[in-house]
């Protein structure tokens, strides 16, 4: 059974997540702990839990849930996988971090990649990986049907959806993402976003003023 724990870190009020099951191996979603108090309750919850750290993932590579990256690879000693079309996406975040008050970011690199239709694994748990550009155009979202959960980073949110004005959105393509990708998954499905509280797909297909389906 995994379970999930979310932590709001920086000043985007990005929500990073944790998820990890009876076994204790925990994978790190989307670390956008800067300041030192945010990587102490991020670590002592972890050491609390006893927890190990097998893996780390990025939904997309956007700075808001980058800037954890290198502590968590220091801390401990796991390998960062994205989506490979978001690699350009990361790599763009050390030349405009100062600029957004970030002066002590790390820079990093992915050493593997997602690709939809593969699988995370961690201890007796998994999760399916679904490619859904649009706010970035690697993003991804991490699937567990028997839990109903998908963890959706910023593609949707309570009663919203994900900037499209950055570089390589597109407004079209991410309304294709949610329709399309997301809102078969069924309507009782709990959505962990990249921001805000969670949500339902049931909820934002029948309500969402972006994307409804009527």
């Amino acid at each position: 059974m995994i379970e999930i724990k979310s932590f709001t870190f920086n000043p985007f009020m990005e929500n990073t997540y944790l998820l990890f099951d009876e076994t204790k191996e925990c994978i790190v979603v989307d670390p956008g702990c800067y300041e030192n108090h945010e990587k102490q309750e991020l670590t002592e919850f972890i050491s609390n839990k006893e927890l190990k750290v097998v893996q780390l993932l990025n939904t997309h590579c956007h700075i808001d849930h980058v800037l954890g990256n290198q502590f968590i690879k220091d801390t401990y000693g796991v390998e960062l996988a994205i989506h490979p079309s978001d690699t350009p996406t990361l790599k763009s975040v050390e030349v405009y971090a100062p600029q957004y008050g970030f002066p002590n970011y790390q820079t990093n690199v992915a050493e593997s990649f997602l690709e939809e239709g593969n699988k995370i694994r961690f201890g007796n748990s998994e999760l399916e990986i679904l490619f859904v550009p649009g706010h970035a155009p690697g993003h991804v979202a991490f699937f567990n049907q028997k839990q109903q959960m998908l963890v959706s980073g910023d593609v949707l949110f309570q009663n919203s959806i994900g900037r499209t004005d950055l570089p390589g959105g597109d407004f079209d393509t991410l309304i294709n993402s949610i329709q399309q990708k997301l809102f078969p998954l069924g309507d009782e499905i709990t959505v962990y976003a990249g921001h805000g509280p969670t949500t339902t797909i049931g909820h934002e297909k029948h309500h969402n003023p972006f994307c409804a389906v009527k």
